[in-house]
């Protein structure tokens, strides 16, 4: 790994656990001032002392529910209080959603907890992020985007079509940001099958993660952790990385113009200009 040299602030959203809690320990292992952010205050603060525990400074810890963007519009104004300069944006946070649930902001979970919120928070932050690094997924290919439609999911629904589609909006929010932001390097990854808290409530994933071959979480973060991590001349602006490696997304993860549609329509649902 050819780090970049100097003490840097990191965010990292969804930090409680799996590979946003990994991610988190293997950067403050390195020297980077560590900031996580997440849903659960114990989970968290059990995060904290793994943290401190590995690299022997405790963390800042920030609270915040992206199914609420009250939540991330605080969260970004106590960021911003707190720190004049965040080098790395890690969009870590996400759920699986095993039914169709609507939020108190009126959209589908899953595009707003994967999606929205951390198109909202890397908005709100832009003027003084460095780097954005968005956790994707190879699950974008059962992504069915509509940009007009961002409730479409809620319609016959299917959990991994509904993540899908929300992994999907990542790798276009990457590529679109790269483009809008030249002075952000951004990039997202697929992180791998990763045994992690997702579905917990479901017996069948549980099963699943019990028996099947997943990756750690530790494994998962790597490509996270070397993302934050690269002098951007060796990475491709707004790409798609998986295993350090750049990939090359389904084309419907990869259409400019729907890109730039699902960056206004986001933009429009959460209250900003876009």
């Amino acid at each position: 790994m050819e780090d970049l040299t100097g003490r840097r602030t990191v965010v990292v959203t969804g930090a409680s656990s799996g590979i946003g809690l990994a991610a988190a320990e293997a950067l403050a292992r390195r020297g980077d001032r560590v900031v996580l952010v997440g849903r659960d205050p114990a989970r968290l603060q059990a995060a904290g002392d793994r943290v401190r525990e590995a690299s022997g400074e405790r963390p800042e810890l920030f609270r915040s529910d992206f199914a609420v963007l009250d939540d991330v519009r605080r969260l970004a104004e106590n960021l911003r209080a707190a720190y004049d300069r965040i080098d790395v944006l890690a969009n870590n946070a996400g759920a699986i959603v095993l039914e169709p649930i609507t939020t108190v902001d009126g959209f589908e979970l899953s595009i707003q907890a994967n999606h929205l919120a951390p198109f909202l928070l890397s908005n709100l932050l832009a003027d003084r992020v460095g780097r954005i690094v968005v956790t994707a997924s190879g699950a974008h290919r059962s992504g069915r985007l509509d940009p007009d439609d961002l409730n479409g999911q809620l319609r016959g629904y299917r959990p991994m079509r509904a993540y899908g589609t929300s992994k999907q909006a990542n790798i276009l929010f990457t590529a679109e940001a790269a483009r809008r932001w030249p002075q952000i390097p951004a990039y997202c990854f697929h992180p791998g099958v990763v045994r992690t808290r997702f579905g917990a409530d479901s017996r069948l994933v549980a099963l699943g993660m019990r028996l099947l071959p997943f990756r750690s979480p530790e494994k998962g973060a790597e490509t996270l952790v070397w993302l934050a991590g690269q002098d951007p001349s060796r990475l491709v602006d707004g790409g798609y990385y998986a295993d350090r490696r750049p990939r090359r997304p389904l084309r419907k993860a990869a259409d400019p113009a729907l890109a730039a549609r699902l960056w206004t329509a986001s933009a429009k649902a959460v209250g900003i200009d876009g």
